[in-house]
């Protein structure tokens, strides 16, 4: 078996966000991160010399990287964030804490929380999803960064 692997901090594919985990100690306060996207693949290689194509996988991850970039990220998904659109304007309520934000600097993402591991989980299935990935692939991961050294994954096999 062979593995492919995409540094985004090398590869230029990282963006900047902000977001709150409710009911954290600390993290449930709007604070950003600089994120920094990660692929790595498994499997054989194929008769073309490759486990899959590096363009395919890049132009995905960057598309992904610049849907979330600069952007207030909020979880659709949330039982206890609750969000309400009005005029130009997102108001969102969590925990007694009521934010207010353009609604083009908002971004919803399928998750019920916004935290590292969800947020890979969301971008692995949608990779899954959009992607044509090769027979020969065995899993899929994808790795972010919310600072040098703390990363999270999520691993989709084949």
């Amino acid at each position: 078996m062979s593995i492919l692997e995409i540094d985004g901090e090398h590869a230029g594919i990282k963006y900047s966000a902000c977001h709150f985990i409710p009911n954290h100690e600390k993290c449930s306060r709007l604070h950003g991160h600089s994120y920094v996207l990660r692929l790595r693949l498994e499997g054989d290689i194929g008769k073309d010399g490759m486990i899959m194509d590096f363009v395919d996988l890049k132009k995905m991850l960057r598309k992904m990287m610049e849907e979330m970039d600069h952007a207030v990220l909020l979880p659709a998904k949330s039982d206890i964030v609750h969000i309400e659109e009005k005029d130009d304007l997102v108001y969102v309520e969590c925990n007694g804490k009521k934010y207010m934000f353009p609604k083009m600097d908002v971004r919803y993402l399928d998750v019920p929380t916004t935290t590292a591991e969800e947020m890979t989980k969301m971008m692995a299935e949608r990779m899954v999803k959009e992607v044509k990935i090769p027979s020969n692939v065995r899993s899929l991961s994808v790795g972010l960064d919310e600072e040098r050294g703390q990363t999270a994954w999520y691993t989709v096999v084949f």
